[in-house]
């Protein structure tokens, strides 16, 4: 299980933050459980399903 103690604010606006929030109770998911799939997603696409692995410096 992930470490959830790094609190992320961001600005939005209201009547998409109402949609995303319908949307997230449609799957039965919050909506910090969906920005959370969202950011492990991304890192994961950017950096490997390994990113938590120390990288080797290149030379």
């Amino acid at each position: 299980m992930e470490n959830r103690t790094a609190r992320l604010t961001l600005l939005i606006d209201p009547e998409k933050k109402a949609v995303f929030e319908a949307l997230c109770k449609d799957e039965d998911v919050t909506p910090s459980q969906k920005v959370r799939q969202f950011i492990r997603e991304y890192v994961e696409e950017r950096l490997g399903p390994d990113w938590r692995e120390p990288r080797k410096q290149q030379p």
